[in-house]
This record gives structure tokens, C-alpha cells and sequence, in this order.
């Protein structure tokens, strides 16, 4: 069997990308830092999108670099939709009915929406309470794909490991820390 020129592989390989591109089959961007998000449940694994949602990303990981998510706990978990952590009073039990009312204070102040992302199961997003631009440390990840989520809220990451973990979680468990690999 003849073997192809390398150029002819490369204009096949051009012209699938194209194809798909034209398709709507969408590329995965570019990951940047892994995040690793220990729990009472298993750990889960993500990648981040900093060409996507830079901001976003550059400030979740300051947070996560700052300890800022270790030992709180999940508030928010609804069946085929979503888990979300992110408010530090949850890190108290006492405050439980309280949860999910805070961030830490400082938000991003853009909403990096980004058309080529969709919220496929595992997606990775930032939450906030009307106004994505004020969204700061809350973040969600999606149980099922949610298309009524898509050019509403800063998706930045995917969970790439840890996706039976995910849907194993309940209120009131714990993130034992989160670290970038």
C-alpha cells in the first residue's frame, strides 16, 4: 500500500476542518488551566477556557489559588440541571438557610459570553442573580445539556474527569479543596 504525500494529508486535513466547521460541528477551544475540585463525594476534573472567558478564568483561579472554595459546601443541586458552590457563607452550617445569597464582593464586571460555547452536560459556568457582568463566585455545572442557558451566563470550563461525581452530589456536600493542576 502506497503511503500519501504529507502535503495531501494536510489539504484532507484542512478540508475536514472546513467541512466541519461549515457543518456546525464546533471545535473545542483551546483548555487552559486544569482544575481539580476534591470532595466528600470523589474528585472532579476540569479544564478552563481562557481564550473564551478570560476574565472569568483569571479570576476563578485567583479564587482557587486563595483557598477562597475549600470547605464549602454545594447549596444549590437541582435534578437534571445543575449543582452550585461558590458563596462563602456556606462554609458555616449553622447559615444554611442562608446559602446562596453571597459571592465574594467582587465581580467580574464582564460577561464573557461566548457564542461558540453551549451548555452540553458538564459545562462549566459562572451564576449570578440577573446581571452576568456582576456574577463573582458562585459557578455552576451543568447535569444535562441546557440550551435555554446559552447567551445567558459566562461559561468558562468542562468537566473532563469526575462527571459520575457531579451527578452524585447533594446540598450540603463539601469541597475539601480545589486546586490548579
Amino acid at each position: 500500500m502506497r503511503r500519501a504525500p504529507r502535503a495531501t494529508m494536510f489539504v484532507l486535513a484542512l478540508l475536514l476542518s472546513v467541512v466541519m466547521q461549515g457543518a456546525g460541528v464546533a471545535q473545542a477551544p483551546a483548555a487552559g488551566p486544569i482544575v481539580v475540585i476534591e470532595t466528600n463525594k470523589g474528585t472532579i476534573t476540569l479544564e478552563t477556557y481562557p481564550s473564551e472567558a478570560p476574565k472569568t478564568v483569571e479570576n476563578f483561579i485567583k479564587l482557587v489559588k486563595s483557598n477562597f472554595y475549600n470547605r464549602q459546601h454545594f447549596h444549590r443541586v437541582e435534578k437534571n440541571f445543575v449543582v452550585q458552590v461558590g458563596d462563602p457563607g456556606s462554609k458555616e452550617l449553622a447559615t444554611k438557610d442562608s446559602w446562596g445569597r453571597k459571592g465574594n464582593g467582587q465581580p467580574i464586571g464582564v460577561a464573557e459570553i461566548s457564542k461558540k460555547l453551549t451548555h452540553k452536560k458538564g459545562a462549566v459556568s459562572m451564576a449570578h442573580a440577573g446581571d452576568p457582568a456582576k456574577a463573582d463566585s458562585q459557578f455552576f455545572i451543568t447535569l444535562a445539556a441546557k440550551k435555554s442557558l446559552d447567551g445567558k451566563y459566562a461559561m468558562f470550563g468542562q468537566v473532563t474527569s469526575g462527571m459520575d461525581v457531579v451527578e452524585k452530589i447533594e446540598v450540603g456536600d463539601l469541597i475539601k479543596r480545589m486546586y490548579v493542576k
